[in-house]
């Protein structure tokens, strides 16, 4: 397994390099066959007034399967990994606790990783005046804004709600943006309390 460790306005040294190695083999070792590539990335966060969040790490592993990401923050760099890595075995313990009720995870689909597109902006057509304006994700901005829009688009393949829930888990997050496999519904499931989820589909109907 490939790990990689890197650092954003601040330094890793090689003792804490080879300490967060270590310290995934043993925690993901149950994954080996399944994950091609570990990063963790350490960060020099600039949170003013608050001396717990001042380092920020992000676990992500990359490999069959969807992809797994945890983040934890902290005064020092491992510090935020210890937290990152505890939210990262809750992750993994959630959905192993799933996969036990509802066989939905895509472990056997050969992973595919999320094409990022950024914004599509279309060249600046100055106005009378010299102001120019471009078109941002289909709306009409003239100068800098105010409107600040971010276009992001990802490849993707129509899940079952249990494989929505599963990957929900994995990215550690409070909602999940999905199509439905069995109505081609874009659709979202979201975490209401514990184990409680929901789920919303959204009817697209052609305009008359």
């Amino acid at each position: 397994m490939d790990v990689s460790i890197t650092g954003r306005r601040l330094t890793v040294s090689d003792a804490t390099r080879e300490q967060v190695s270590d310290r995934l083999n043993s925690t993901i070792s149950r994954l080996r066959e399944r994950v091609i590539r570990t990063e963790v990335e350490f960060t020099a966060d600039d949170s003013k007034g608050d001396p717990d969040g001042d380092v920020r790490c992000e676990i992500t592993l990359r490999g069959r399967g969807p992809v797994i990401r945890a983040t934890g923050h902290g005064p020092e760099k491992m510090l935020a990994f210890d937290r990152a890595e505890d939210k990262l075995k809750a992750q993994l313990r959630r959905a192993s606790d799933r996969r036990k009720e509802h066989r939905g995870l895509r472990g056997a689909r050969e992973f595919i990783e999320p094409e990022l597109a950024g914004a599509a902006t279309a060249p600046s057509v100055p106005e009378a005046g010299g102001v120019p304006t471009h078109r941002v994700a289909g709306l009409e901005v003239t100068g800098d804004g105010p409107l600040v829009v971010r276009e992001k688009r990802f490849s993707t393949a129509p899940l079952t709600l249990a494989q929505a829930l599963d990957e929900m888990e994995l990215v550690g997050h409070d909602f999940f943006l999905y199509v439905d496999a069995d109505t081609r519904e874009p659709s979202v499931v979201y975490r209401r309390k514990a184990y409680d989820y929901g789920v919303i589909h959204l009817a697209v109907e052609e305009e008359a």
